[in-house]
C-alpha cells in the first residue's frame, strides 16, 4: 500500500486546502484519487468535496493557482471542473458540495440536497471508493474511511457501502460498475453484493444504453475482458444487454459427434486478442466473430456438426448490433464486420496450399486491416491439441511470408485496377451500363489471379481484347 502522504505532496492539494482553510470549509480528496493512491496507481482526475459551496471552492483555488487555468462551473449541479497546468503535469479538479440524494423507482437520477461529509460516503458506489482525506492545515492527511474500503483494498474485494439492494435499485448502473472495477483493478465482488447484483438486474432496463455500452466498452478494454462478460452472464445482465452473445452458450452431442462451447470459445479468443492489442473495436471484432454460428448450426451424420456461412451471418449482425447497444455506426463499425466477414479466410489458407491468387485476394479484401485481421485468426486458434496448433501457426507464417513478397511485388493491398470505369466508357464512348462492370471485374480479376501484372498498359491490351469479344469498339 502506498503512503498517501507522498501522493498529497502535490502542490494543489496544498493550495486547495488552504483555500479551504480561508473560506472556511472543510475539505476533502475523495473517490478514485485516493483509491487508486493507496493502490499504487497514477490518477491526474481529482475529485474535491467540501462542505459548502464547490463552485465557491473552485474559483478561490484558481484565483490563487492563477497562470494556465480554466473553469467551468455547472450551476445547476452545485459542480466546478477546473484544468490547469502545473509543473509540466496537466491537471482536472472537479469540485462540488457535499450531499445527499434520494431516489424514485422510476429513475436513477437522485433528488440531490446539501448534506454533510458523511451524507456524501453513504451515497457513493462501492467502499473503495467511499475513502476521503482532509485538505485542511490542522487534519492534513487524514484519512476518513467509515466503511474499510482500505481493508477491501487488501482484500481485493468490490463492496457496497450501505444495503446492495438499495444501492442498485437506486442507480442499476452501478452493477455495471462493480463489474467494471472488478474487470480493472483484479478484484472479487462480495458474494452479498453480486447476489444483489442478481437481483436487481433487470432494473438496468431504466439505465440509457449510451451509459451501459460506456462501462461495457471499459471492461473490453482491461487486460483480462473475458472476467467482465463471464460476471456479465452469471449475474443475469448478459442476458438483458446482449441476447446474441448468450446464445453461444452450451455444447451438443450426438452420439460421438459433439461440437465445443461457443461462449467458451469467444472468451478464449478475447482474451488472446488482448494480450497482442489494446484497439478497443478489434476486441470487439474478436467478441463477435462467430456470432452468427447458432443460426448456422447443422448435424449430418457423416460428419457431425458444421456452422457453415456463420462468418457471412455474423458479418450481418454486426450493425444491428452495434445499433442496439449504441455503438457507433461508422468507420469502426465497417471495420468490424470486415473483419467477422474474413476472420475465416487466412485460416483456410493455412489448411491448404498456399496460392499467389488467393493471398492476392486475402489482400485486397482486407486491405489496410489485413494485420489486424491475421491476429484475431492467430487468436481463433484455441485448440488444447499442440500439434495442431503448431501446424496452424507454422502456416500462418508461410501465408504472412507469401502476403509480404506480393504485396512488395504487386501492390495489391488497396490497389485500384489501373484501367477504371470512367476510362472505359471514355474509351469506348458508353455511358454506365452492364458491359462496363464486366470488363472492370474481368481486369481485377486477371489482376488478382495473377495472369497478368497490377499495370495499365498490361491492363489495356487485356480490355481491348475482352471488349471485342463483347463487340466494343475503340472511338
Amino acid at each position: 500500500m502506498a503512503d498517501l502522504k507522498e501522493k498529497l505532496c502535490f502542490p494543489v492539494f496544498e493550495i486547495i486546502g488552504q483555500a479551504g482553510d480561508e473560506l472556511g470549509l472543510d475539505t476533502y480528496v475523495v473517490g478514485g484519487f485516493v483509491r487508486d493512491s493507496i493502490m499504487g496507481r497514477e490518477c491526474k482526475d481529482i475529485d474535491i468535496v467540501t462542505i459548502g459551496s464547490g463552485i465557491e471552492l473552485a474559483k478561490k483555488v484558481q484565483e490563487k493557482i492563477g497562470g494556465k487555468s480554466n473553469i467551468s462551473v455547472f450551476k445547476n449541479f452545485g459542480t466546478a471542473m477546473l484544468h490547469f497546468w502545473s509543473e509540466g503535469e496537466d491537471w482536472q479538479v472537479e469540485f462540488v458540495g457535499a450531499r445527499k440524494e434520494s431516489y424514485s423507482h422510476s429513475s436513477r437520477k437522485p433528488v440531490v440536497e446539501n448534506g454533510t461529509l458523511e451524507d456524501d460516503q453513504n451515497r457513493r458506489d462501492f467502499t473503495i471508493n467511499a475513502m476521503a482525506v482532509c485538505l485542511n492545515k490542522d487534519r492534513y492527511g487524514e484519512l476518513l474511511d467509515p466503511f474499510e474500503g482500505r481493508e477491501d483494498i487488501k482484500r481485493n474485494i468490490i463492496r457496497t457501502p450501505l444495503d446492495p439492494d438499495i444501492t442498485f435499485s437506486d442507480d442499476p448502473l452501478r452493477m455495471l460498475r462493480a463489474i467494471r472495477f472488478a474487470c480493472r483493478l483484479d478484484f472479487s465482488i462480495h458474494p452479498d453484493t453480486f447476489d444483489a447484483i442478481k437481483r436487481n438486474a433487470h432494473r438496468i432496463e431504466i439505465v440509457s444504453m449510451e451509459r451501459n455500452i460506456e462501462e461495457i466498452n471499459k471492461m473490453l478494454s482491461s487486460d483480462y475482458p473475458s472476467m467482465g462478460l463471464r460476471l456479465l452472464d452469471k449475474s443475469g445482465l448478459l442476458e438483458l444487454l446482449f441476447p446474441e452473445l448468450v446464445k453461444l452458450k452450451g455444447t451438443e452431442s450426438v452420439g460421438e459427434k459433439s461440437h465445443k462451447d461457443n461462449f467458451k470459445h469467444t472468451l478464449e479468443v478475447l482474451d488472446n486478442v488482448s494480450k497482442m492489442s489494446d484497439k478497443l473495436y478489434l476486441r470487439w471484432a474478436a467478441v463477435l466473430h462467430d456470432i452468427g454460428k447458432p443460426y448456422c448450426k447443422r448435424f449430418d451424420e457423416k460428419t457431425g456438426f458444421s456452422f457453415h456461412g456463420h462468418e457471412i451471418k455474423g458479418s450481418r449482425m454486426v450493425k444491428p448490433i452495434f445499433r442496439r447497444l449504441k455503438l457507433p455506426l461508422n468507420e469502426k463499425m465497417k471495420y468490424v464486420e470486415k473483419l467477422v466477414l474474413l476472420h475465416l479466410r487466412p485460416i483456410v489458407l493455412a489448411e491448404d496450399v498456399v496460392t499467389d491468387s488467393a493471398v492476392r485476394r486475402l489482400l485486397f479484401d482486407a486491405g489496410d486491416d489485413i494485420d489486424d485481421l491475421m491476429l484475431l485468426c492467430r487468436a481463433d486458434i484455441t485448440s488444447k491439441n499442440i500439434n495442431k496448433v503448431k501446424k496452424f501457426m507454422n502456416n500462418f507464417e508461410i501465408v504472412e511470408r507469401k502476403m509480404r513478397e506480393i504485396e512488395e511485388k504487386d501492390r495489391i493491398r488497396n490497389f485500384q485496377p489501373p484501367v477504371c470505369g470512367e476510362d472505359i466508357m471514355e474509351i469506348f464512348s458508353l455511358s454506365p451500363c452492364r458491359e462496363v462492370g464486366i470488363l472492370k471485374t474481368i481486369i481485377k480479376d486477371a489482376i488478382l489471379d495473377g495472369k497478368i501484372p497490377n499495370e495499365r498498359n498490361a491492363a489495356l491490351q487485356l480490355l481491348y481484347q475482352e471488349a471485342e469479344k463483347l463487340g466494343l469498339k475503340r472511338q
